[in-house]
């Protein structure tokens, strides 16, 4: 696949009166063409500082943000400005222009590059149906609910035709519903106009939503890439066992058993009810301390950690039982006190 936006060993050291902080530390990703990016991290992690390098709104310390294959450093002002036309953002916060109407915020970029009014309006009320908007095109943003601000931010991103668009926790102000909502729509972008897209999120469920690849930041790191299914079903670092487990858990003291592992279910094998069979075939009890399923790209994957018995002989037979049907098996250390 062609290779959109590369990164390499790219830095960024906030110097500060009394100190210095490395927001990034020798980060290297590459997004293709036409891909749903995520970028996750918690709070703090580097997330907003890396997705800013992508179009120099932030500069790096040191390393290198390849574009289309142009290095963004060696890029004059105006080629700059120029480039990032190409690359459009969104926000959580929407930043619409309160004084003016929805269109006339959809106007704005097009204003900016000098395009004819009548072209502008023309692109602008092409943008609004896109996004299911049209009837609020002579509304102010005060009159909108997120869902529709949001909408708007979209519709004016897409103004200039970009062939990158950044979103900056785009979803975080809204509920789920609107949540999901914006994140269909950015879907039926992605495929309809093969716009690649860019998502910073500290959400897993954002992720596993809408994105086919991801990355995970931890303390200005990269701790880990891959396609999602792989991430969700095969976790290396902590920082994605973490995500990906639903945070931290709880030390659960007054249980016996010490051994817990981690199954992974497909959409192949959630049909059977494999944890009651396990139980009757070996005879012996399990404590079920977290289940959950996710849509992954369209294909349900579902997840359980068990806390086994205290018998070991037992606690084999049952690894070995799951094995057998094909499941995924990991096991899990001191995740319970």
């Amino acid at each position: 696949m062609e290779t959109m936006i590369q990164i390499k060993d790219v830095t960024k050291t906030f110097v500060g009166k009394d100190n210095a902080v490395e927001a990034l530390k020798g980060i290297n990703l590459e997004i293709h063409r036409g891909e749903i990016y995520g970028i996750i991290g918690m709070s703090g992690a580097g997330k907003s500082t890396l997705v800013r390098c992508l179009n120099f709104l932030e500069r790096p310390s040191s390393g290198t943000v390849l574009v289309e294959g142009k290095d963004l450093s060696t890029l004059r002002d105006s080629e700059l400005r120029k480039m990032r036309t190409r690359i459009a953002m969104i926000f959580q916060h929407f930043n619409l222009l309160m004084q003016r109407t929805v269109i006339d915020n959809v106007c704005f970029p097009m204003e900016i590059i000098k395009m004819p009014k009548k072209d502008a309006l023309e692109r602008a009320r092409e943008l609004l149906d896109i996004v299911g908007l049209s009837e609020k095109e002579k509304a102010y943003p005060a009159q909108l609910s997120g869902g529709q601000k949001q909408r708007v931010a979209i519709a004016r991103a897409l103004a200039t035709n970009p062939q990158i668009l950044l979103c900056d926790e785009a979803t975080s102000a809204l509920d789920p519903t609107t949540t999901k909502a914006i994140l269909a729509l950015l879907k039926e972008i992605n495929e309809k106009y093969g716009i690649t897209i860019v998502i910073i999120t500290h959400e897993m469920t954002v992720v596993q939503e809408i994105c086919t690849h991801v990355a995970i930041i931890d303390e200005g790191n990269l701790a880990e890439t891959g396609t999602v299914g792989e991430v969700f079903q095969r976790p290396r670092s902590r920082a994605a066992k973490k995500l990906v487990f639903q945070g931290e858990r709880e030390q659960y003291e007054e249980m016996k058993g010490k051994r817990c592992i981690r199954i992974v279910f497909t959409s192949n094998s959630s049909f059977e009810p494999v944890i009651a069979n396990m139980v009757l075939t070996c005879k012996a009890p399990v404590n079920i301390l977290l289940a959950d399923t996710r849509d992954i790209g369209g294909v349900a994957h579902g997840q359980m950690i068990l806390q086994l018995p205290e018998d070991n002989v037992a606690a084999e037979k049952m690894i070995q039982y799951l094995r057998d049907r094909k499941l995924e098996v990991e096991e899990l250390n001191n995740y319970v006190g």
